[in-house]
């Protein structure tokens, strides 16, 4: 990338606030300088990268990953990391209009004129979010068709894991957990940047096991391994965290407690590609926890893992927390609990936890079909927490399930609604009224890296019957407490179909969003006919792709990108067939 560190990034704040943020209707999007931002002088700094969250900003704030990146990387010297989100469609028409490319929202930078834009990659669905950001940057889309001039693009987060759809819009990615990785491969780059990016990106990937350069892989790519953290306790977090100016998904203190999950559900790709398990000290949490209030006054501490309920000094650490914030009136979420003999404990331990409600993945309502998917909770454990729970002050559950699982029947959809009325008259037992009970409802989608990716996705038409079972049986039982709501099914389809392709799938995605398919995880904005029409164009068939079942000697689209060895997985899934 010869001449890069001595070229002076475009400065548009002058613009934005004369042309942009008059005529938006949230401009608190747009005008960055939140209370904890870091700002640095570009100039200075041997290596510039724009931290991009291909959603709005809202989402992207509420991103514990994209934080901690921002934090690991603004703490080197040499280096600035400045924060994009993806501008909204009236933005976006203004933008266009006047234009106004996309910017960091640190020193309103043009995004293009930075030595690297790093993508967080979390769902199959925010692809098109990443084509509309480089767009509106004035960067062409393909790897192919970008010249020196133009900054590295690296996708990292979970679907670097199942990257090739989009393999060709990236340079590389990083697989796997970032917070040493991306330091490495910064001060590699640092090194290397008077070379030519093709230069880079083929000693980047000879140098580092976790990084995948799709463009030198065309046939037999090599097995890449995941990155991983192996002290927690001592990893890098946000002491300050950045204070947003419009309310995000999420406005708390979120620390992460455990990484990995000791529960090897059969669905879930964070299970089996984050592993091993790992834990932070209590005292620690509670150290991260105060200097994280002090700078931030946000008044609830989120306790973040796959499995809370799995960390093993869970009542120590609530206690510690308890006794400093409790006076502070600084309450504790306790999200992801895993039910089992531990779980009891939780309502009697977190006196001070926000008691809107427990939140449990109970993911199947029938033990036979928990058994099926690797998720060892009994009835009998289910009911003893939720009583506990009851006992303790709660007054509404909402509880998570799957429906669509290899092997289930009619009768294990039934069993949803017949589960989650017991669980509501379970409290009458306490206080004589029942409870509140919210169930979401999602269909599954065979994931990458999961025994259950070998597998087929249920049709269309199967996941509608099974939301009127769920609807019907609701209604006989004549429960007012019962609330359900679905997962979008079309969603699920395309994820199925998007997630487990090949880089077939990079011409769909392309078609649809220059077709107009942008922030397709909005209600308001998702138009299922134009993916169809897209992979129709590229000679595919969506509803084929989602319901494929993949042979065992298959070569999977997927295999040579981090995650377990593929004979384990697939021991795994014949243990659930039996």
């Amino acid at each position: 990338m010869p001449g890069m560190k001595n070229k002076k990034p475009v400065i548009l704040d002058e613009l934005i606030q004369q042309q942009l943020l008059p005529f938006v209707r949230t401009p608190s999007r747009y005008i960055g300088g939140e209370f904890n931002q870091i700002k640095k002088d570009l100039n200075k700094c041997d290596l510039r990268i724009a931290l991009c969250f291909p959603d709005a900003y809202e989402i992207g704030m509420s991103h514990t990953g994209m934080a901690i990146i921002y934090e690991v990387l603004n703490r080197q010297p040499d280096i600035a990391a400045e924060r994009v989100f993806l501008p909204w469609l009236d933005a976006q028409e203004i933008m266009k209009q006047k234009n106004i490319p996309l910017y960091t929202l640190e020193s309103k930078a043009a995004v293009k004129d930075f030595d690297v834009i790093g993508f967080s990659l979390t769902n199959e669905l925010c692809y098109t979010g990443v084509l509309n950001a480089l767009d509106l940057a004035n960067i062409p889309l393909r790897s192919k068709d970008r010249s020196e001039e133009y900054p590295i693009i690296l996708g990292g987060a979970g679907m670097a894991n199942c990257c090739e759809p989009v393999a060709p819009f990236f340079d590389m990615f990083l697989l796997g957990q970032a917070e040493d990785a991306v330091v490495e491969l910064s001060k590699f780059l640092i090194e290397n940047k008077s070379n030519s990016k093709k230069d880079i990106l083929k000693k980047a990937a000879e140098k580092f096991p976790f990084i995948y350069v799709p463009s030198l892989y065309e046939n037999s790519p090599p097995k890449i391994s995941d990155a991983v953290v192996d002290d927690l306790d001592n990893s890098v977090v946000p002491e300050k965290p950045i204070v947003p100016f419009m309310q995000p998904v999420h406005e708390r203190i979120s620390i992460e407690v455990m990484r990995g999950c000791p529960g090897r559900c059969n669905f879930c790709q964070a299970s089996f590609c984050r592993r091993p398990v790992r834990f932070r000290k209590p005292q620690r949490i509670l150290d991260i926890a105060k200097k994280a209030y002090e700078a931030t006054g946000f008044d609830t501490i989120g306790l973040l893992s796959l499995s809370t309920a799995d960390y093993p000094y869970l009542e120590e650490t609530i206690n510690l927390l308890n006794e400093y914030f409790e006076p502070r009136r600084v309450g504790i979420s306790l999200p992801s609990l895993r039910v089992d003999v531990q779980l009891k404990l939780l309502p009697r331990l977190a006196a001070s936890v926000r008691k809107s409600g427990l939140t449990i993945a109970v993911e199947a309502a029938s033990e036979r079909m928990r058994k099926v998917i690797n998720k060892p909770i009994t009835d009998e454990n289910l009911f003893a927490a939720v009583e506990e729970a009851y006992k303790n002050g709660f007054e509404t559950v909402k509880l998570y399930f799957m429906a669509g699982l290899p092997g289930e029947t009619e009768d294990d959809i039934k069993n949803i609604v017949k589960l989650c009325f017991e669980l509501g008259i379970l409290r009458k037992k306490v206080c004589g009224k029942a409870a509140s009970i919210n169930a979401a409802v999602s269909w599954f989608v065979p994931k990458a890296h999961t025994p259950f990716g070998w597998e087929s996705q249920q049709s269309e038409e199967y996941f509608r019957r099974a939301k009127e079972i769920v609807l019907d049986e609701k209604k006989r039982y004549n429960a007012r407490f019962l609330n359900f709501k679905f997962h979008h099914i079309q969603r699920s389809v395309l994820e199925s179909a998007i997630g487990r392709g090949d880089r077939k799938i990079a011409d769909v995605i392309e078609y649809a969003y220059r077709s107009g398919a942008k922030f397709d995880l909005w209600n308001e904005c998702f138009n299922f006919e134009i993916w169809l029409k897209a992979f129709e164009q590229a000679g595919l068939d969506l509803y084929q792709l989602a319901g494929r079942k993949f042979d065992k000697d298959e070569i999977l689209p997927w295999e040579h990108l981090g995650g377990p060895d593929k004979e384990y997985l697939f021991k795994q899934l014949n243990d659930a067939a039996r």
